[in-house]
């Protein structure tokens, strides 16, 4: 099976939700550091449907600069949202994992586990 982590080192989720995927037999993983390589609007529309998440349920707040972006308020649209995380990738919550059981935000880091 394949799987793809959009993973952030510095987050302790992130990192368990590798090492799942990593102990997990016959699965061929693909690690992208987001925070290094940005968001294209497309992977996110993908995974957020695949999902059934909105861009503001997406939405890194904490740690982000979401709310001096005035993306916290509720008149954001989900297309300025959007623009913002392509822009600044911070602001999309992690880790996203997807296989091709679909896609899912892996918070906590045990709903990996239906993907697989």
């Amino acid at each position: 099976m394949k799987a793809t982590i959009w993973h952030n080192p510095k987050c302790g989720t992130s990192r368990k939700t590798l090492a799942i995927l990593e102990e997990t037999p016959d699965v061929e993983l693909t690690v992208v550091r987001y925070l290094d390589e940005g968001w294209e609007r497309a992977t996110l529309e993908r995974l957020f449907e695949k999902a059934g998440l909105t861009p503001r349920e997406a939405l890194r707040v904490r740690g982000s600069p979401a709310e001096e972006l005035g993306l916290t308020d509720e008149s954001a649209s989900d297309d300025a949202i959007l623009k913002a995380m392509t822009e600044h990738p911070i602001l999309v919550e992690r880790p996203f994992v997807e296989t091709d059981k679909g896609a899912a935000l892996c918070r906590p880091q045990e709903k990996v586990r239906d993907l697989l």
